[in-house]
Formats: C-alpha cells, sequence, structure tokens
C-alpha cells in the first residue's frame, strides 16, 4: 500500500509518497516545487492572483506525481501562509476546482499534534515525556506529552518569516536595537508557554522544520547527505553563537555559512532568536535535530485511522474559514 501526502509551506510544495505496508511511512518519493509564498503575499494580506496560479500548477503536478507512485488522492494542507490569509477560503476552492485537491487548512494546535506525533515516532518511547519545539514562517509551534499525542499545544504567531518582515525588513544587517526588540517580543509572547514546559520538565526536546536543520548544521550539526539517522544535537550555547555570527552579517552573505540556504537566509537570524529564546525560556539545554515531523505525522494518522480523519479535518477547516472580503479572479492556468 501507498500513500502520499502534499505540503504547502511558505517557501515550497512538497509531495511525500511512501509505503504503508507495515505501519511506517517509508518514502519512495520525494518532490518540491519552490514558490516563495511567503515572498508574493505580505502579513495579514491576501494571496495575489499570480500566487494562486503557481500554487494550482504545483499541487497539479503533485498529484499527478501521486497518482504516478501509486499513492492517488493525497491529502493535502496549506500552513500559515495560506490559513492566514483573508482569502484563504477561495483560494483552497480555487485549488479545489482547478486540480480536484482538496487542499485545507490546519489550525496551528493541529499541526504541532501532527509534528509531535511524527517526533515521537522517531524517538521512540524511550525519550520519555517529551518537548517539541517547531519554527514555520508564519508560526512557532510549542507541545508537550508523554504519549503517543501531545498533552498540551500551543501556536504562536512566531514565525521566521513574519518576524523578519516586522523587525530586519528595513535594514540589513540589523541593528542591535532591532536584535533586542524582537527577543523581547518573543520573550513577552512565550512567558505562559515556557512556564507550562518548565512545570511538566520533558526528559526530552526535539526541534523540527527546515530552520532549525540549517541551524542544527550552522551549530556543527552533520550534513544532510550522512541520512537522516545521523545523531544531530544542537546545544543552546551553540546557537547564542550562531546569533552573533548570523546578527554581524547581511542576508547575502549569511547564504555561504554553512547550512544556511539562499532563500531562507534572510529569515535565518530570526529563526536563531526564537529558537534560543525559546529553549532559554524554557529550561532546554540542547534539542535533537528530528527528520521527521509535520508530513509523516499526517501519513501516520492516515495508517492507523484511516482516511475518514482526514476527511473530518478537511471538514472543519472549510467551516472555520472566514467569508473572503473581496472575491479572487484567477486567471486561467495550465493546472
Amino acid at each position: 500500500m501507498r500513500i502520499s501526502v502534499v505540503d504547502v509551506g511558505s517557501n515550497t510544495v512538497r509531495l511525500v509518497v511512501a509505503d504503508a505496508a507495515d505501519g511506517v511511512p517509508l518514502p519512495v518519493h520525494t518532490a518540491k516545487w519552490r514558490l516563495r509564498l511567503s515572498e508574493q503575499i505580505t502579513p495579514g494580506g491576501p494571496v495575489p492572483e499570480q500566487a494562486v496560479g503557481q500554487l494550482v500548477d504545483a499541487v497539479a503536478e503533485a498529484s499527478r506525481a501521486a497518482t504516478r507512485w501509486g499513492a492517488a488522492d493525497p491529502p493535502a494542507f496549506a500552513t500559515a501562509v495560506v490559513r492566514n490569509a483573508p482569502n484563504r477560503r477561495e483560494v483552497l476552492r480555487t485549488v479545489r476546482a482547478r486540480t480536484g485537491v482538496d487542499l485545507c487548512t490546519l489550525p496551528g494546535e493541529v499541526e504541532a499534534e501532527l509534528t509531535f506525533l511524527g517526533a515521537r515516532r522517531w524517538m521512540g518511547w524511550r525519550s520519555g515525556p517529551l518537548a517539541l519545539l517547531d519554527i514555520g514562517g508564519g508560526t512557532l509551534e510549542v507541545a508537550f506529552g508523554r504519549g503517543r499525542l501531545p498533552d498540551f499545544v500551543a501556536s504562536l504567531p512566531l514565525g521566521a518569516r513574519r518576524l523578519t518582515h516586522e523587525f530586519f525588513e528595513d535594514e540589513d544587517p540589523p541593528s542591535p536595537e532591532r536584535v533586542r526588540a524582537l527577543r523581547r517580543k518573543v520573550r513577552h509572547q512565550l512567558r505562559d508557554v515556557a512556564a507550562r514546559i518548565r512545570w511538566e520538565g520533558p526528559r526530552t526536546a526535539v526541534a523540527t522544520s527546515r530552520t532549525f536543520q540549517q541551524l542544527g548544521r550552522l551549530c556543527g550539526a552533520a550534513p544532510g547527505r550522512h541520512g537522516p539517522f545521523e545523531d544531530r544535537q544542537m546545544r543552546r550555547s551553540e546557537l547564542r553563537e550562531a546569533i552573533t555570527r548570523l546578527a554581524a552579517l547581511p542576508a547575502a552573505e549569511r547564504a555561504h555559512l554553512p547550512g544556511i540556504s539562499a532563500p531562507r537566509a534572510a529569515q535565518s537570524l530570526a529563526g536563531a532568536v526564537v529558537g534560543h529564546t525559546a529553549m532559554k525560556l524554557t529550561g532546554i539545554k540542547a534539542v535533537t535535530l528530528c527528520p521527521w515531523a509535520i508530513r509523516e505525522g499526517v501519513l501516520l494518522r492516515h495508517i492507523e485511522d484511516g482516511p475518514s480523519w482526514w476527511a473530518e479535518v478537511a471538514r472543519r477547516s472549510e467551516e472555520a474559514a472566514p467569508p473572503d472580503p473581496v472575491p479572487l479572479r484567477i486567471a486561467a492556468t495550465s493546472g
């Protein structure tokens, strides 16, 4: 049996096709389309027509690829970049009409729950009480739990791209005052959530997302070519030193540092500040960089609970979407 998932993130659309015969989603094919939606959407603004057309094309290609690999009708979700757009309902309807794929947006708390499930399965039960940190383009997800699913989740508007736009858009590199202002905001937003994590006292802490993976590489973790089973750790003290390195450079020069890709160079500093502040406030001294995250969580739920659970998620997402303030007119595309 093969299953698949399509993930529409702030920078890329990703497809994962996996074998699931033994109850474990083992990837057999992956693909990505780099749309950089976050660069086309101002925070709080609508998804523009051109970006919707690009999204339609990418999702259509992903759906066709999934079918070729024997995993038709993939569950598909979009993260905060679409979820926070005022015209998200019309965007989802347009994708569905042009591609036949029921793209939906997940509440941040559901994203945190699914990411925790993926991390839990990767780390195993010996990890004990587990804390999770995940930095996306628009939000920071935090979770804690002792079992298969988390006991506590939070989704905060502390994404790397969002904060870069808010604090660093007109300064490159930013002044020390801007960096301190960002840190103050993160501390304020995280205060209550961090207190809960400290009180729970996790035995193990994991970090997921491309932001953390790239920061981990900057801090000395093994490169991706060594494979997913390489043990990758990142200490809080190392991340603090990385902030100093990133803050001293403009975005174009950060892209030459180990692990920092050009598309994410501008937001790498904000991501590092969020990650370090979260670790400090929660009392976490080191994290394990986990290769499984939300996509694997979706695949695991699909294996264990069947396709009906995703249909319910999609229905609730559609009902929760606010009405669009202005109708969206999309030009014909090749999707």
